[in-house]
């Protein structure tokens, strides 16, 4: 019998770059953006099938009530919920998922994915996880390598080497500049390093002792202490004594175990409101409008307003964005000014708005 595959949810992101509608209390991946469902439920419901079992969630202790009520509203309920005491970046989330999934089974296979990205094709990310099956059975680590749609400077690359459909990990690149970027685009060895993975827990378990003992020790002993109620396990505080450190520096660029599968899924990361516009549906004049808003003589914006009439006039390449009595006006190509003007706000001791 074909053993099933755990799907786990990392919903740890706080989505400062969409802000002020993604919020610490409620972050973007518990939005609708632009489609039928939040991102946690479109990652969810892709995740369902025959290959896998009930959904493993691991978020913040606040946000455990909405990912359950969120995931009830399409009709699935979480295998668990891992709540941390505070985030901690990737790897310790996922060496705390993976010592949960180890005391199951140490040969539990488990595929971790994002929240808050968007896949368009549905049917090819099953295929690249099916394609990637053996391999992760066999003790490697493998990663969803996806294919790039443009030579993006945003996204870290995975080199890989070798023949076949699973192929090693050759090195990773951390966001390259546009003439290296448009370099890796033209080659085939090349992809997106999504955060997208594939392992056995126990092999996980093992790599992560053996590469980065601090988030092992910390990890695994949240685990072993941690708090359960119904199906909410809370990691205990020894989660914090891990370092705040990514998988791929923690874990992924140091082991021999990691694999690459090529995944063509129409990904996508809305990570900033310029990627938000790039997705969605737009006016002849290339503008993106949600709520009661009003554009004369404008090219290329997006605004949307949660109540207050929004009037754009003579205006383009920026976003308004009103929520919850917030007003946010930045332009669309600086996507990183937003996280500035969060750090003015925490500055100025307004954290009541984030």
């Amino acid at each position: 019998m074909t053993r099933k595959i755990i799907p786990v949810l990392m919903s740890g992101g706080a989505g400062t770059r969409l802000w002020p509608l993604s919020r610490a209390a409620r972050p973007k991946q518990f939005h609708r953006l632009g489609g039928e469902h939040t991102l946690i439920q479109d990652t969810a419901l892709r995740l369902t099938g025959e290959a896998f079992s009930a959904p493993v969630v691991i978020c913040a202790e606040s946000q455990a009530d909405l990912a359950r009520a969120q995931l009830a509203e399409v009709g699935l309920t979480p295998a668990a919920i891992i709540t941390e005491p505070a985030p901690r970046n990737t790897a310790p989330a996922s060496a705390a998922v993976a010592a949960y999934g180890a005391q199951i089974d140490p040969d539990a296979l488990m595929v971790l994915l994002h929240a808050d990205n968007l896949v368009a094709d549905v049917a090819a990310l099953h295929a690249a996880i099916e394609a990637g099956r053996a391999a992760a059975e066999a003790g490697e680590i493998v990663l969803l390598g996806l294919k790039p749609t443009g030579p993006s400077t945003a996204y870290g690359y995975i080199q890989a080497t070798g023949q076949g459909a699973v192929r090693k990990v050759a090195s990773f690149v951390e966001k390259p500049d546009l003439a290296t970027a448009e370099r890796f685009v033209a080659d085939p060895d090349y992809s997106w390093n999504g955060g997208m993975f594939l392992f056995k827990a126990g092999v996980f378990v093992e790599q992560t002792r053996r590469l980065a003992p601090e988030v092992a020790r910390a990890a695994e002993a949240a685990v072993a202490g941690a708090r359960r109620t119904g199906d909410v396990i809370a990691l205990s505080p020894a989660f914090l004594e891990a370092p705040s450190i990514a998988i791929d520096v923690a874990v992924m660029e140091k082991t021999d175990r990691a694999s690459v599968v090529e995944a063509d899924i129409g990904w996508a990361d809305v990570g900033n409101w310029s990627a938000l516009w790039e997705l969605s549906p737009k006016s002849p004049s290339g503008d993106a409008l949600e709520g009661e808003v009003v554009a004369v003589d404008t090219r290329n914006c997006l605004a949307r307003t949660d109540g207050p009439v929004v009037v754009l006039a003579g205006v383009e390449d920026i976003v308004v964005v009103v929520e919850n009595g917030v007003v946010l006006v930045t332009r669309r190509d600086a996507p990183t000014a937003v996280r500035a003007g969060v750090e003015a706000l925490k500055a100025k001791g307004r954290s009541d708005l984030l």
